[in-house]
């Protein structure tokens, strides 16, 4: 079959993690996705998901489009076609094969947070280790990075420890990711003793170099990136909302700022794109892409599209948890009478008029959140009014404390008007 007819997939990074661990046999007997009764599967785009059915097979690549292996579809045994060539600590995930050629007889120890001084202590009655640092998606509260970072130092301080990154992902089914991580563990000491730890939990005393990565990477929330994001109705009110709480912010001088809503992003970050609904979602998985960026960063971002579907909200969570951010949803609640008696210009009564396809609230759903921080209904309040609850909702979190100094007068306002110039309106905008 010639390798053109075999599409190319990038997978999340959960399936990056198990496919790397199934073409290294760190999964045996497990030899692919998809497989009976197993929790280790692949989910393609309807698209691909077609094109590899007509092939039998799909070329699975890395986010820089690197080939990595070809895998029979819908199930079947994973080819390697090479190995990711790139990564933090990249030279620490070793195949069972490889630990078993240079750590035979060590006694092996699976590590998915800090090790403490008491877990420390039991380490050094045991002799020569290795310490198997399970960096998969989800696994462990630290980052990847910083779960190696934090497993060096701990066994820097021992009398003989090796640090092998392991990327043993979750896949939200407790037993049967337990049963995969002693599945897993067991590969890799092949007969050799494994000692599992208790938890230290998270009061356990650290110590001083491994406490200091850990704070690191786990900042207090005052100090965490931290994603705004404002979902509802055209006209609801969210851009408004949004646009006067970064006022707030800059007013404080505090944090630095990054607005990522209407024309702006439009023209440089999605221009070409359509108003169809692939698009529109399109447009807002590439804010929230951006927005995660900004939070790995440490800065603030505020975002305030219409959003309107569930799955397209948790992807964008998901990317901001994986940058080390927060995300912080506010539902902007106002109801669809409201927002169609604001219609200032005329998009609700296009959209009756069937000349604005796919217009959420008349022709397309909205998919309210069940997952918001805060949920503000904006009808017959002033903007501080409304912004009120957001504020107090931001402190009680810990991430934002804007409701210090003199309080604004309360004024009514036309929430169909923006707050300032610099709240671009977009028209029918996802």
């Amino acid at each position: 079959m010639p390798a053109s007819s075999v599409p190319q997939h990038c997978p999340t990074p959960r399936e990056l993690d198990d496919l790397e661990l199934l073409t290294t046999g760190a999964l045996a007997p497990l030899t692919g996705f998809n497989q009976d009764g197993s929790v280790v599967t692949l989910t393609l785009p309807p698209d691909v998901d077609e094109a590899a059915r007509a092939a039998g097979a799909v070329e699975l690549v890395d986010p820089e489009g690197l080939p990595l292996a070809r895998a029979p579809w819908p199930t079947g045994p994973v080819e390697a076609l090479t190995h990711a060539q790139y990564g933090p600590f990249r030279d620490r995930h070793l195949s069972p094969a490889a630990v078993r050629d240079q750590y035979a007889g060590r006694t092996f120890v699976p590590v998915a947070g800090p090790l403490g001084l008491d877990q420390l202590a039991r380490l050094r009655e045991v002799g020569p280790v290795a310490l198997l640092a399970l960096v998969g998606t989800g696994t462990a509260d630290l980052s990847p990075v910083a779960l190696v970072r934090a497993t060096l130092a701990a066994a820097a301080s021992l009398p003989d420890a090796v640090v092998v990154a392991v990327p043993l992902a979750s896949h939200d089914d407790a037993e049967a990711d337990h049963a995969l991580g002693v599945q897993v563990v067991e590969t890799f000491a092949a007969g050799d003793p494994v000692l599992a730890l208790p938890d230290a939990g998270d009061d356990a005393d650290l110590p001083d170099d491994v406490a200091a990565i850990v704070d690191r990477d786990r900042p207090a929330p005052e100090d965490q990136g931290l994603v705004l994001f404002f979902t509802g109705l055209s006209g609801s009110g969210k851009s408004t909302l949004a646009q006067a709480l970064m006022d707030r912010v800059l007013e404080q001088g505090r944090r630095s700022l990054t607005s990522l809503d209407g024309d702006v992003v439009r023209r440089n970050l999605s221009a070409g794109l359509t108003f169809s609904k692939a698009d529109r979602e399109t447009n807002i998985r590439r804010i929230g892409w951006v927005a995660a960026e900004v939070s790995r960063h440490g800065g603030l971002a505020v975002c305030s599209p219409i959003a309107p579907f569930d799955e397209t909200r948790q992807q964008v969570r998901e990317m901001v948890d994986a940058a080390g951010g927060a995300f912080f949803l506010v539902h902007v609640a106002t109801p669809l009478e409201e927002c169609e008696r604001r219609d200032r210009k005329g998009l609700y009564a296009k959209a009756r008029r069937g000349e604005i396809p796919e217009f959420t609230g008349i022709s397309s759903p909205y998919e309210e959140p069940t997952d918001a921080d805060v949920r503000v209904d904006t009808t017959g309040r002033s903007i501080d009014d409304a912004l009120h609850d957001v504020l107090l909702a931001l402190r009680d979190a810990g991430y934002l404390d804007l409701l210090s100094g003199a309080q604004r007068p309360a004024a009514r306002v036309d929430y169909s008007t923006p707050a300032t110039p610099a709240t671009l309106s977009t028209g029918p905008t996802p």
